[in-house]
């Protein structure tokens, strides 16, 4: 039997990941996950993530 590996974009890296976790509608890989529980707030990476982050809420536009 042929397993099927399923592909999502991170919408931190906007990678195709195999895994990570589902945030309301974004998906985040294990990788951007590890290192935004890693980044300190007077980091500048930090506000790089909130940004990303405020997608999380954007509808996704189907066309």
């Amino acid at each position: 039997m042929k397993q099927t590996i399923i592909h999502e974009r991170c919408g931190i890296c906007e990678e195709e990941k195999e895994q990570g976790i589902h945030l309301y509608k974004l998906f985040i890989c294990c990788e951007c996950e590890r290192n935004m529980i890693h980044t300190e707030p007077r980091e500048e990476k930090y506000h790089y993530y909130l940004e990303k982050l405020k997608n999380m809420n954007q509808p996704k536009l189907y066309s």
